[in-house]
């Protein structure tokens, strides 16, 4: 009887490692397949903040060199590298301290209507309060050091005669 019992063991340990070796590489199968979504995760949010990363050095293109910084906005990235590169332009042929904020909203204003269509309109100055109605994609409020510029466009409707 005794060699039965150790047979019936055995026989039951075999099946024990049968199902420990079964449990163990369905549960490798399911820590890899965990693993990789998690380095798909990990690589999602590397894409997309490389993506924000790039899209915010386009967006502040030379900005600490320039001292560029947008207050407000409601514009196309184009448009705005167009403003900043255009002010930046007239500041830097005007002589140091001595801000011409007339010439540079008149600029700013001729730029933009003979490039991207009429009535558009600046203000430029160090100190100015504003409450405008401007057209969609067509607004941008931003300083360049201590100078601050509005730049916006309006709806031009015909006159009815």
């Amino acid at each position: 009887m005794m060699g039965k019992e150790k047979k019936s063991i055995t026989i039951s340990d075999e099946k024990v490692h049968e199902r420990v070796k079964i449990d163990m590489e369905g549960a490798e199968k399911e820590l890899e397949r965990r693993s990789n979504f998690l380095k798909s995760l990990i690589q999602k949010k590397k894409e997309i903040e490389q993506q924000e990363e790039k899209h915010e050095h386009l967006h502040n293109k030379n900005d600490d060199v320039n001292n560029v910084r947008v207050r407000a906005c409601d514009m196309a990235l184009p448009l705005q590298n167009r403003a900043f590169s255009c002010a930046r332009d007239i500041l830097d042929s005007m002589p140091p301290n001595k801000l011409d904020s007339k010439r540079l909203a008149l600029a700013l204003k001729k730029e933009f209507d003979s490039s991207y269509g009429p009535a558009w309109h600046c203000i430029v100055g160090t100190s100015f309060g504003s409450y405008v109605t401007h057209s969609l994609g067509g607004f941008l409020y931003f300083s360049i050091d201590k100078v601050y510029i509005l730049l916006f466009k309006t709806a031009v409707e015909p006159l009815d005669h």
